[in-house]
């Protein structure tokens, strides 16, 4: 097969342009494996070498529930991507404070157009606490699962229970 095309510089070349269409088409619209990079999500991925997978077909929070972790835009630092773990969505009531710290403890309502994310490491994590309700423009996919290192490969799970 390879000295078909080789043979065929023409047909080479459109079959390097149909698989690089296809490969950006896949990366960008549907499938995005990146590292997983700071502390805020231990112990769910680890700082050193994890490497997740995100369905890109969530974009703009389509189909995202409470409890899925979420690629999202940092809405400070707009050229760089965040993980976190989604505790609240349109009309639901969250606590604007950190659990378990002195204060008091205040509620409100996640705005229509926004979501509420926290890292599961509450203590080293910047999220909606710092920064408010997120919109869901700015959310790019949903997690599906650690692929690196591959002795704790694994599908993401949804950390919530619903309590009855």
């Amino acid at each position: 097969m390879i000295s078909h095309l080789l043979g065929h510089p023409l047909r080479f070349t459109i079959s390097t342009l149909k698989i690089t269409c296809l490969a950006h088409l896949t990366l960008s619209h549907a499938l995005q494996v990146s590292p997983a990079q700071g502390p805020s999500m231990l112990p769910t991925f680890t700082v050193d070498g994890d490497w997740i997978a995100a369905d890109m077909t969530y974009r703009l929070g389509r189909g995202v529930k409470v409890g899925d972790l979420v690629l999202y835009k940092i809405p400070i630092f707009a050229t760089q991507n965040g993980v976190k773990r989604v505790i609240g969505m349109p009309g639901d009531y969250v606590s604007l404070g950190t659990p378990g710290e002195p204060g008091e403890e205040q509620m409100i309502q996640v705005p229509e157009g926004h979501c509420w994310i926290v890292g599961d490491n509450l203590p080293a994590s910047r999220d909606s606490r710092q920064f408010g309700p997120l919109p869901l423009a700015l959310i790019q996919g949903k997690i599906i699962g650690k692929i690196l290192p591959w002795k704790d490969r694994q599908w993401a799970k949804n950390g919530l229970e619903k309590v009855d």
